[in-house]
This record gives structure tokens, sequence and C-alpha cells, in this order.
């Protein structure tokens, strides 16, 4: 296998991750965890859906959370483009490439594609927002873990080296990645537009499923702060993974199961990596035994993810998935004997 090589010109201009669509049983307590306990922002809300928002962020929704009577899912994951004619040069492109396109319309988002990656991922493509203040200097609204904006989504995916091409194909730039020692095989990739180390994680593993979403916090103190509160509302069970260090990326993280199920991250940012020179760092497999410092995460955080509406999971068409997580939970069952 190679190392995929990102196209330049990008065929059109993504900039960034920008939402995520979860479907929920019960909208109060989704409420209740969100706004109550981790401090999200309501931009609106009526008796189906809750749009939320970070406290850095301008733009309607980050976070959109609608009432549902089956399953909780996720519907999709959402990418913005710089402009509409963006939005034009993307549906061209999917459709040059045979993946099915359409526009849609929805709530609060200007002109939306909805469209399918090569791996199945459902994606929703829009350019414009309309806009709320920044509550980035509203102290008195601080609450829970202060979080300050959408930064990325990790997606277990069957063919992690064809996600890395098609990215790559679309102008993502690999900033870090884990293949197996000794080889290309790709475990992890991590793929930016906006000049951090990732708005996009695929990890092989049965899928597509979403594995998590993540929301930037100031500094180490909020992740202490938003375990503690959590305590206090009756969700220190919820608590999932962490605090501890990452070693791509080298942020500090938590990781909360919702009322659903649905992972968050809550992490202390990364660092830039927009400069063209810069080539992608390379991981072991073997360095994911020996973590910088913390427990290791619990067989939950390796197979358990949500749902994408609609979409039947498969098995990765490749052992690599199968055989890094036996090794990762045999090394954790010896740790937590130690």
């Amino acid at each position: 296998m190679s190392i995929p090589r990102t196209v330049y010109p990008a065929p059109f201009n993504i900039t960034r991750a920008s939402h995520v669509v979860m479907t929920v049983r019960d909208l109060g307590a989704s409420r209740a965890f969100y706004v109550d306990m981790l401090g999200f922002i309501i931009s609106d809300e009526d008796a189906d859906t809750l749009y939320l928002r970070g406290l850095e962020e301008a733009c309607h929704h980050s976070l959109v959370l609608k009432k549902a009577t089956e399953a909780p899912m996720c519907e999709r994951i959402g990418i913005r483009v710089y402009t509409e004619d963006d939005l034009e040069k993307t549906k061209a492109h999917f459709e040059h490439v045979g993946l099915p396109v359409k526009w849609v319309d929805v709530a609060h988002q200007g002109k939306t594609l909805h469209v399918s990656d090569a791996v199945g991922t459902p994606l929703e493509i829009c350019a414009t927002m309309p806009t709320k203040p920044r509550m980035i200097v509203k102290f008195q609204h601080f609450k829970g873990a202060y979080p300050m904006r959408l930064d990325h989504f990790q997606i277990l995916s069957p063919d992690v080296q064809r996600a890395c091409e098609f990215y790559a194909g679309i102008g993502f730039r690999l900033s870090e990645y884990v293949a197996i020692d000794g080889t290309d095989d790709l475990v992890f990739i991590f793929l930016q537009r906006k000049g951090n180390t990732h708005d996009l994680v695929f990890v092989n593993g049965r899928g597509p499923r979403l594995h998590h979403f993540a929301f930037s916090v100031p500094d180490s103190h909020q992740l202490i702060h938003a375990c503690d509160v959590a305590s206090s509302f009756g969700y220190g069970v919820k608590l999932e993974a962490g605090p501890g260090r990452h070693g791509p990326g080298h942020a500090l993280f938590v990781y909360f199961r919702d009322p659903d199920g649905h992972r968050l991250e809550f992490f202390t940012t990364h660092y830039q990596m927009m400069d063209i020179e810069i080539e992608p760092v390379r991981w072991d497999v073997s360095y994911l035994r020996n973590r910088p410092w913390g427990l290791p995460p619990p067989k939950s955080w390796y197979e358990e993810a949500s749902l994408f509406a609609g979409i039947e999971p498969c098995n990765p068409a490749r052992e690599t998935y199968t055989a890094t997580l036996e090794g990762l939970l045999a090394e954790q069952g010896k740790r937590s004997h130690l």
C-alpha cells in the first residue's frame, strides 16, 4: 500500500467540519445533558429539534438533536465549503465520480447537498448558515465544560485506505496516521482542511459508523471541571475514557456517552498543520499499546459507535483492524491487572 498524496489544487474548497445531526429518544434528557450539564448554547429549539453551538461559534448550529421514536442514530455529518459556487463544483465532482448527490432544504442552512462518500459515510454539505452572537466573552453564560467549537469527527470505516484516497482526492491533507508496524497498512488516518491536525478521522472497523464528535475546550481545567460537573448531575458513569493524553495530535481528552449512547469528546485542541511543506507524521500500532499516560479505553470504546440512519455497516475488507483490536485489548487486559 502507498500513502495517498493530496490533490492540489482541490476540485472545490472545503473549509472545515461543520455540524452533526443526531437522533435521540428524549429531547428533554438530551437538553439536560448537553445544555444544563455540559454548557452548550441553544440557538433554536422546538418540540422536536434542538440546535446547539459552542461558545465561540457564530454560525447557527454545530450539533443538531432530533427527537425520534426509533433507535438513536446519526443522520449525517456536516462539511462546510467556502462559497455557493463551491457547492456547484462539489455536486459536479461527486456526479463525475459516480456518487449520487441531491439538493435538499435544511432549516437554518443555506443551499445544502446530501451525498455519501466513497466508503458510505453520509455527508451534508453547505456553504452558509444564519449567524448568532458569539458567546465567547459572555462569561456569565459559561458553565459545564465551556465547549468552544466543533473540531472533528471520527468514523469507523471498513476501508481506511479507500477513505484516504478519496479525501486526498478532494483536497484533504493527511496530518498524521497510524499503520501496522513495518508496513503502510493504514489503521487510523487524520485528515484536515482547516489548518489544525484533523477535521475527519477514519479508523478501521465495522462501519461506516460514527465513533464520536469532538468539541474543543480552553484548557485542561475544563476537562476536570466537566468530570466534576457530570458527577454532580449523576452522569459520572457516562464518563467512558480519560482524562488522558493522545499521542497523535497530543491533546488532552475525555470521552462521555450521552443518554442515548452517542459518544462526545472534549479535548484541548491541536497544533497548526497548514504549511505546505509539512509531511504527515507516522505512528506504529505498537505505540498505541504504550500511551503517554492514562488508563487505556474500555472495550466499548473500540467496538461501539452510533449507526448512520439507513446504512447497514459491514466488516473491514482486510484483517488489519481485527489483528490490531485483539492486540490492543490484550494489552489493556494486562495493564488493568498492574
